[in-house]
């Protein structure tokens, strides 16, 4: 609104000052003697309205009809209203005649004339300077729609550096080190690319801003450019349907590739912020922010827990009623002296069964016994956690439960002595 405001000053001023010198210097004078013979016919006025008053009518009239143009959303649809406009200036002329009274209609009609095409000039430069912007900045990292859609300008987007609301979700090839020691450089490349153009499609398809995608993994931010207050619980649930989707190429068996390697993925929630910048002439745009951090954390963290998909403690508590997830650990943040409760998102919560809900409970449990130092008591709950088939994939599981049998047994041994 400010940004609209000064637009419409500086527009007006121009409109304004064109018109107050075409009456000045009498350009418009056969015009305007042609207009007052036909309004006064053979009627005479004692006064008319003074030259200082008309050229404040036009300045107001100029940097109204511009500020209305380009805060306008339906610009083609003004004429209609400011024709309208026009004919009131040409009937208050005539009814000032009824008062013996003359005003000069045809400077306030040429503000009125020209500040509407100045502004509509002004709002089509701009719109295609937009248009320019957005191709440069937002082609290939957002969604074909969203890029229609900003180019238009029906999804606006603020070219000031500003904070946003988002969730960063960072996604990489989980054995990514593996293939680089044992296979060649060729086939590394090739996995890349793949996994790369999967996951990338995907993301753009579900609304994502793809900050960067190379060989160090995925960034794709949700809440940009288009501010979203669900954006924690899409980035979640499209990273459990990114790693089915994986699953499913995997099982296919249509390409070999997909076979040769795992995903994991980080989630966090915050404030991220994003400025253009131009570091060698070409705007580009700087994303920053903790989430981002603490997505490449998590995501990294993945291969200690053994799990496919982590998310920070903000995200779980804007999830927590769609999603079914169970804590995991403690990790430290951007300052060490910071921790972050991790939690693993096991399904939707509206999919997911009795069964599930008691086992993730179970667990939940375990964990907090567990961080309570009553061992026995997360030991049984760890074993209630278990599935019918003794959930050998369960990997979490089993890395608290090595971590709990020895120092279980040494309490009990105690307890006997």
């Amino acid at each position: 609104m400010k940004r609209s405001l000064v637009v419409a000053l500086i527009v007006g001023a121009v409109v304004s000052a064109i018109v107050i010198v075409l009456h000045a210097t009498g350009i418009t004078m056969p015009l305007e003697e042609a207009v007052m013979s036909l309004l006064l016919g053979d009627q005479t006025t004692t006064k008319a309205v003074g030259r200082f008053v008309q050229y404040a009518i036009v300045i107001v009239l100029a940097v109204s009809v511009v500020w209305l143009v380009l805060n306008s959303s339906k610009r083609r649809r003004l004429g209609w209203p400011l024709g309208v406009l026009a004919l009131e200036l040409v009937t208050v002329s005539w009814v000032c005649l009824l008062y013996q009274v003359f005003f000069q209609p045809i400077p306030s009609l040429l503000a009125v004339g020209l500040g509407f095409a100045g502004a509509t000039g002004y709002a089509t430069l701009a719109g295609r300077s937009r248009s320019s912007v957005s191709s440069e900045l937002f082609n290939g990292r957002v969604s074909d729609e969203q890029l229609s859609r900003l180019v238009s300008g029906d999804l606006t987007y603020d070219r000031e550096p500003r904070t946003y609301e988002a969730t960063a979700v960072v996604c990489d090839i989980a054995n990514k080190h593996d293939l680089a020691e044992d296979g060649t450089p060729a086939e590394l490349s090739e996995i890349t690319e793949k996994f790369i153009r999967h996951a990338t499609a995907s993301l753009l398809k579900a609304g994502a801003y793809i900050e960067s995608a190379n060989g160090e993994g995925i960034v794709a931010i949700f809440g940009f450019p288009q501010e979203d207050a669900e954006q924690a619980d899409k980035a979640t649930r499209h990273a459990l349907a990114l790693l089915q989707s994986f699953e499913k190429l995997r099982a296919n068996r249509s390409d070999d590739a997909f076979t040769k390697f795992d995903v994991h993925v980080g989630v966090s929630s915050g404030t991220v912020i994003v400025a253009p910048v131009q570091p060698d002439g070409r705007v580009e745009l700087l994303t920053a922010g903790e989430p981002i951090e603490l997505a490449r954390r998590f995501c990294i963290a993945n291969r200690f827990y053994g799990t496919s998909v982590l998310i920070g403690p903000r995200t779980f508590e804007l999830t927590s009623k769609t999603v079914l997830a169970r804590p995991i650990d403690f990790l430290s943040g951007v300052d060490v002296r910071e921790r972050h409760e991790i939690y693993e998102p096991l399904s939707l919560a509206a999919e997911a069964t009795a069964e599930e809900v008691a086992r993730r409970d179970a667990f939940w449990n375990g964990v907090v016994l567990y961080r309570e130092k009553r061992w026995a008591e997360a030991y049984t709950q760890f074993q209630g956690a278990r599935g019918p088939g003794g959930d050998g994939e369960d990997r979490p599981l089993h890395l608290y439960l090595r971590r709990i049998e020895p120092l279980a047994l040494h309490l009990a041994m105690s307890q006997e002595e």
